[in-house]
């Protein structure tokens, strides 16, 4: 992907405007791979501009109601619909109060006037390297629901970036909603990343701790992203943590499993072998500060 166009304008399309979800999933059913779902439409646009896609059709499901919810279900987490805008996440309680990786993720996705456009699974759904908000979502266990035509599925997010820009969702499935399960209680997240000249990642990382003064009890999460195509969960690393040894010397074991992990990428945003280092000081930093060591 360039950084620049020398288009000033979109390529001819259709523009469709559903009333309805069941509206939308007909007209996705009808036209399938000639056309493109547009929720918040800031990358979506731009990729037009670029001519790295020409959907013959474009469908705004911004308007649909019920896709814009943001459900507070206690005991069994918060769901987040597919065009409730980044700002209203950031302004949210529970992302504020009980999902911290997620709200440092979104508070430093795009800048505040974008913010109030774009949206969680738009950000989820480009599937590119330097997008960040996959990372955190790993720790938190989500799942993302698609509904097409002949019914809805949940896709574990572990399983739903299956490569450079291609996910898990058929072409005619909509993707409605992201369900993040409840942290473990008492648990602590944060969300670190690296950019260079610009907005992107050139390495991000999240991590979630739980009782850090009991190993017995400990949990600990990691995950990090935009050194592949493919985010990771390094579950490794959470086995690590339950074994009764000094701090310091347990994140040094991790950061070796962790390192070990990852296959760092060589793009126009930065070589493999400073991926590879920042990806290490952002381990040692984000696991200092959940263990508060």
């Amino acid at each position: 992907m360039s950084f620049g166009s020398s288009y000033l304008t979109l390529p001819d399309f259709q523009y469709l405007r559903p009333r309805s979800l069941d509206e939308a999933l007909q007209l996705l059913d009808q036209h399938k791979d000639d056309a493109k779902i547009m929720a918040g439409g800031v990358g979506l646009l731009a990729f037009m501009k670029e001519r790295l896609i020409s959907p013959s059709y474009v469908v705004d499901i911004k308007g649909i109601e019920e896709l814009a919810a943001l459900r507070d279900d206690g005991s069994k987490g918060v769901s987040i619909g597919a065009t409730a805008t980044l700002s209203q996440l950031l302004d949210w309680a529970p992302i504020k109060d009980r999902y911290e990786a997620l709200h440092d993720c979104v508070s430093q996705l795009s800048d505040p006037v974008l913010r109030n456009r774009s949206t969680l699974l738009g950000d989820l759904c480009e599937a590119l390297p330097f997008v960040d908000s996959p990372t955190p979502l790993l720790i938190f266990d989500a799942e993302i629901e698609a509904v097409s035509v002949k019914g809805r599925r949940t896709i574990p997010i572990n399983e739903f970036i299956k490569g450079l820009a291609e996910i898990a969702l058929e072409p005619n499935e909509i993707a409605t909603a992201v369900h993040l399960k409840p942290p473990p209680e008492n648990s602590e997240s944060i969300f670190l990343k690296h950019i260079s000249n610009g907005e992107f990642s050139i390495a991000n990382v999240a991590t979630l701790c739980a009782n850090p003064s009991r190993p017995e009890e400990r949990i600990v999460r990691f995950a990090y992203g935009a050194l592949s195509p493919i985010p990771t969960r390094v579950y490794d690393v959470e086995k690590l943590f339950n074994r009764r040894a000094p701090i310091s010397q347990l994140i040094d074991e991790a950061v070796a499993v962790i390192k070990k992990s990852a296959e760092p990428m060589t793009d126009v945003l930065g070589k493999a072998e400073f991926r590879s280092h920042i990806l290490e000081v952002l381990a040692v930093k984000a696991l200092r500060s959940v263990l508060r060591s």
